[in-house]
């Protein structure tokens, strides 16, 4: 987004709230339908533009157009980390395509994320990422109702790759434009993936080889009953609920109200969990291919959980804020005091050294959820108090991959009385179907920017936000730590909607 003026810029300065409740995404058991994309398109946009400078006597009129017509085709852009990601979805609830470049070995080479490098790899696979979406899909940029990217928080240098990139789609085809919070998508696309889930209490998923096309098989769907059972015990994720969301950059307890509507509960003064999952996991001399988080996993089944003491964080601070740096140190401290040397690899190791290994990363990782528990408790605590008729907490991002902070937050939730929501490994991880769902969400309800110049200057200033907090922090909740960390911090995306909506009312009045 080319931002003009410092305050309320794209993707929310332009608020068009046409009607209130977000959409329900849902994954129909029917053959693709064959929709005339090129005859709706026009339509819908013109009607948005016309709104612009329309008096309130026509939201009816809009209503009709955005919420009776199911053609909406939505491409979802996503580079705020180290991987390229792009998918369509539509708004039958159906994925029309997934397409994730990795940086695997980049992040092995480097032992974590090096923005100049990730940079240069998403400006090295960006087109092609895009393309083999649209074509995975069967579509053209003319089939195409809007395009979704990932404005912030993320890296800079990474996040003006997918701008760019969207910014020219949309440009070039006459395309509405909706800039995209990271965590927001997070949070989200466990909505979607809820109803997907129905199809199985229906019995309809073995007779299903439709429309979604997640790149996975269909087996890996059911490799763990246990999650699949906590997501059909409701049908639907109904606004408010709770959402831990744990990744490598990222730690974050919030309290979501409504579609743009988010109480910050928590988050981390310094370190998240993720990155303390890759440290460790550099340090033990693992295989970082697989990401740090998923090498750690899988050795601390092998070791003893409590043969390692290392203390949680912050058991004296009474709120809900994450740190990891502390623990990470104790995890340096320990494999120092084992000589465990990174550069020899665990197949090389002897069975004594692979067992030292192994203990130090599950007593890391018991230490590290117990600290995620804690938090989380008291979260949940604090969000009944506010909104009593809360029944769920998602868990989402990277780290929610990780079967045993499943299998140890689904034991908090249970303790508290709600149930625990999780997306699909494929898309706890950064991913285009969660920019695209979000970005539909918003579209739907008018929260977007018309398209961009057709050739617009490669020294355009962008829109980027690589410090965008999601949500207004709960009172409780705030840190003095820190308070030193908000002096470039862009405002909430929830202020800025509650902010926008309040400039519509005065001038409707």
């Amino acid at each position: 987004m080319v931002s003009l003026l410092p305050n309320l810029s794209s993707p929310i300065s332009r608020l068009r709230l046409l009607w209130r409740p977000s959409i329900h995404l849902t994954f129909k058991a029917t053959s693709k339908l064959q929709l005339n994309y090129k005859a709706v398109k026009p339509q819908l946009f013109k009607s948005f533009s016309a709104y612009c400078s329309t008096s309130a006597s026509n939201v009816q009129t809009q209503n009709q157009i955005l919420g009776e017509n199911e053609n909406l085709v939505v491409l979802g852009i996503e580079t705020s980390c180290d991987d390229t990601a792009a998918a369509v979805v539509n708004s039958n609830g159906e994925i029309l395509s997934q397409v994730i470049s990795s940086q695997a070995e980049l992040l092995a080479r480097y032992g974590g994320v090096a923005p100049k490098m990730a940079e240069e790899a998403h400006a090295l696979v960006i087109d092609q990422v895009v393309q083999e979406a649209l074509d995975k899909a069967n579509l053209t940029e003319k089939d195409l109702t809007a395009v979704a990217v990932t404005i912030g928080p993320g890296l800079s240098l990474c996040l003006r790759i997918g701008v760019r990139k969207a910014r020219s789609v949309a440009g070039s085809h006459n395309l509405p434009l909706v800039g995209v919070h990271h965590m927001e998508a997070h949070t989200l696309v466990a909505r979607g993936t809820i109803s997907f889930c129905e199809m199985i209490t229906y019995g309809l998923l073995c007779n299903y080889r439709g429309p979604v096309t997640l790149n996975i098989s269909w087996d890996i769907l059911f490799y763990q009953s246990q999650i699949l059972a906590a997501w059909l015990v409701d049908r639907e994720l109904q606004f408010p609920f709770m959402a831990l969301l744990v990744s490598g950059g990222h730690n974050l307890l919030i309290l979501a109200r409504d579609l743009g509507d988010y109480i910050q509960l928590g988050t981390t003064i310094d370190d998240a969990i993720g990155e303390a999952y890759d440290k460790t996991a550099k340090w033990l001399g693992l295989d970082l291919r697989k990401s740090g988080g998923p090498a750690v996993e899988e050795l601390a089944q092998e070791g003893d959980a409590k043969s390692v003491k290392f203390k949680v964080p912050m058991k004296q601070h009474k709120d809900c804020n994450f740190s990891y740096a502390g623990l990470k140190t104790q995890v340096r401290l320990a494999i120092e005091a084992k000589r465990i040397n990174a550069e020899i690899s665990l197949a090389s190791a002897s069975d004594e050294e692979r067992q030292a290994r192994a203990d130090i990363a599950a007593s890391f990782q018991r230490v590290a959820v117990l600290h995620l528990e804690e938090k989380c408790e008291r979260a949940i605590e604090w969000g009944l108090n506010i909104e009593p008729s809360i029944n769920h907490l998602v868990v989402s991002g990277g780290v929610a991959s990780n079967k045993y902070v499943r299998a140890r937050l689904d034991e908090v939730v249970k303790r508290k009385g709600l149930k625990l929501v999780c997306p699909p490994p494929s898309l706890c991880t950064d991913n285009g179907v969660m920019v695209a769902w979000t970005g539909l969400e918003h579209f739907r309800l008018g929260r977007f920017d018309p398209p961009p110049p057709a050739n617009e200057p490669e020294n355009a200033v962008l829109d980027l936000r690589p410090r965008w907090p999601l949500g207004e922090e709960y009172a409780e909740g705030k840190s003095e730590a820190r308070s030193m960390r908000t002096a470039r911090m862009h405002p909430s995306l929830t202020s800025l909607i509650k902010a926008s909506i309040k400039q519509e009312s005065q001038s409707a009045i």
